[in-house]
């Protein structure tokens, strides 16, 4: 191992890489040594990044001076990593177990990939909760279709923080995610939006009236609830209940809603049906048998929401 090292030295300082190798420079900075000094070490890494965007981007086509290191734009000048390999300072790692700084390891992404969709990422949950790029991206190999994910999909990368979202997900009510029809970049932006659960759009409301505009009104019978926050009604990922709903009808009307208007039809196992007088109010859609627009109304005779 140690004639290993030594020969590998000698073709670093005495071979035909040495020019551009200033390992002891006089200011005892760190200078760029090549990609092809990277590789004699890194063959298995190279293998993988070969089929990378930023692999094709960076060799085919650089844009800058420094996207023309390949290896060297990212991880930064390696002279000081070739002269100590075991000195972890002397170059940016993107690994937890490298050291280095989760701020610093982002700056190295946000000097090419900044604004546009990550102009809200400084002060977003996942900036202040010191989320790395690379915790769920991996630029040194292709796992994912786009995006350089740590895992085959948006949604698999999420649920690896997001266990209790998964979870929703798989209750017999849900978004249709599990079936590949959304992603949670559908809803959410991981990059920073202005809300906190970093939606795409301004509020709960706004986002989910961009599928459900039959639900946005404007109506001329409001439902204050529906007005307020659709999620007073539904769950975001998944319920136990049909149509997302946060609780069985009617219990559900029944937390806002009292029963002075139908004292003789209260929810007892009488009025159940097979009971000695069912009740045609909770029965089938229980509320909502009669009062069907339940979203809003734009009947003139509509302001109970009837039908």
């Amino acid at each position: 191992m140690r004639g290993w090292r030594c020969a590998l030295l000698w073709a670093l300082l005495c071979g035909p890489a040495a020019a551009q190798l200033p390992v002891a420079a006089a200011d005892g900075m760190a200078r760029y040594v090549g990609e092809a000094v990277c590789l004699r070490c890194h063959a298995q890494e190279n293998a993988h990044f070969g089929h990378t965007v930023h692999a094709r981007a960076f060799r085919q086509n650089p844009r800058s001076e420094r996207e023309r290191q390949v290896c060297e734009a990212c991880h930064g000048p390696g002279s000081g990593h070739v002269a100590n390999a075991t000195d972890r300072s002397a170059l940016i790692g993107f690994t937890r177990g490298w050291g280095t700084p989760v701020a610093v390891q982002n700056a190295q992404c946000e000097a090419c990939h900044a604004g546009r969709q990550r102009l809200h990422w400084p002060g977003s949950v996942h900036a202040t909760n010191q989320i790395a790029c690379s915790d769920c991206h991996n630029p040194m190999a292709r796992f994912s279709a786009a995006g350089l994910l740590t895992q085959a999909s948006v949604s698999e990368t999420c649920y690896g923080c997001h266990a209790q979202q998964r979870a929703e997900f798989r209750k017999r009510s849900h978004m249709p995610l599990p079936e590949g029809k959304l992603s949670c970049e559908s809803c959410h932006n991981p990059h920073g939006s202005p809300t906190r659960p970093l939606l795409k759009a301004g509020s709960v409301n706004a986002l989910c009236t961009g599928c459900h505009a039959e639900k946005r009104g404007p109506f001329l019978w409001e439902h204050a609830p529906v007005r307020e926050n659709c999620m007073n009604c539904h769950e975001a990922h998944g319920a136990s209940q049909e149509m997302l709903l946060v609780a069985p009808r009617p219990f559900l009307c029944q937390q806002c809603h009292s029963n002075r208007t139908h004292q003789n039809r209260l929810l007892t196992a009488v009025n159940q049906p097979g009971g000695a007088d069912p009740s045609e109010r909770l029965m089938a859609r229980s509320c909502q048998t009669c009062h069907a627009q339940v979203h809003g109304s734009n009947h003139p005779a509509g302001v109970r929401f009837l039908r």
